[in-house]
């Protein structure tokens, strides 16, 4: 039998979009293969933490990955 993860508890930065034929999208920038839906924003943003919950107990090894030191940054193009 498998040993779930113990996930610990964080803070994620998320993009939600408002899709043209309803509904939002949502992904975790830290995790990109965490993606999400919605039927409103209140149900895209509780799929998401479920998404990433799931997503740091399949790959443990991520949440040490997330430790490192990060900058969130702007370009234009």
């Amino acid at each position: 039998m498998m040993k779930a993860a113990k996930v610990s508890q964080g803070k994620f930065t998320v993009i939600l979009r408002k899709e043209e034929e309803g509904g939002y999208t949502v992904q975790c920038v830290e995790l990109p293969g965490a993606i999400s839906e919605g039927d409103t924003k209140k149900e895209a943003l509780g799929n998401i933490r479920e998404a990433i919950q799931g997503y740091l107990e399949a790959f443990p090894e991520e949440e040490e990955r997330l430790k490192l030191k990060k900058e969130v940054l702007q370009v234009t193009i």
